[in-house]
């Protein structure tokens, strides 16, 4: 099988200073790790291959968004490599990469482009995004007049028509309709049923056993479980619904 997406040892380390921004850039750009920094991310290792798709479970603050950040080349890595082969598609924030005072038609065109669809391909499959995303009459308004159900609904209707060979999705399938949430589920699964790898973070079990055959357990940016989905979660719900005891210690440890 062919490696698409490759971590080696990756940490992402943030200033505990708030006002030193152009300082943690710089270090960023250097690869240089603030002195006073803390660890979002800490030795993640993970390689994913065609028709892998993975869950990434934790409680909130556990490192997921940024790893899935990383993964899309939002973030730089502090230390450790990041490989990706293929085209990726990200739904990590609602709204994310569209402005406000665009109309939908304008963000739809200019946000494909930025996923790398060529303009004609991007006018051949206009009017189908637009169905897709249910907008209708408003796709020629602000987007800033548009619901957070509507803004990702296009958000999702863009990101398909690429054709990912990795599909980043960060909790945003808890927004919109049930029978949009169906259409999209059956969007993923088309993806995952032609060998594309797919990444997942949400607190909804079930949606993620609809999706993924691998999970990742993250807690303070550290690795504690990999393996099968249903090892995983079954760890990872048990460790929640403990109320005494020790937490179990991260993969690798001593």
């Amino acid at each position: 099988m062919t490696g698409i997406v490759q971590l080696e040892n990756i940490s992402k380390i943030y200033s505990k200073r708030s006002r030193r921004f152009f300082h943690d850039v710089l270090a960023a750009l250097l690869r240089r790790a603030p002195k006073d920094g803390f660890y979002a991310l800490k030795n993640i290792s993970l390689h994913l291959n065609e028709g892998d798709s993975l869950a990434v479970v934790g409680p909130n603050g556990a490192g997921k968004s940024t790893l899935l950040s990383v993964i899309a080349g939002l973030l730089w890595p502090d230390e450790g490599t990041v490989t990706v082969n293929g085209r990726i598609a990200a739904l990590l924030e609602l709204g994310s990469g569209f402005h406000p005072d665009l109309t939908g038609a304008e963000n739809l065109r200019l946000n494909a482009a930025v996923l790398g669809l060529t303009r004609a391909r991007t006018e051949e499959r206009f009017q189908e995004i637009v169905d897709f995303s249910g907008i209708g009459e408003f796709i020629d308004e602000p987007i800033r007049k548009y619901s957070a159900g509507m803004t990702m609904r296009l958000a999702f209707a863009v990101a398909m028509s690429v054709d990912p060979d990795v599909m980043l999705i960060d909790e945003v399938l808890a927004v919109g309709d049930q029978a949009f949430q169906q259409r999209c589920m059956e969007k993923i699964l088309e993806l995952k049923k032609a060998g594309r790898v797919l990444i997942c973070t949400s607190h909804a079990s079930d949606t993620l056993r609809q999706v993924c055959n691998r999970g990742l357990w993250l807690d303070h940016g550290r690795i504690m479980r990999e393996g099968t989905l249903d090892e995983v979660l079954t760890a990872y719900e048990a460790a929640t619904k403990s109320v005494r005891g020790a937490a179990p210690a991260p993969m690798g440890s001593a």
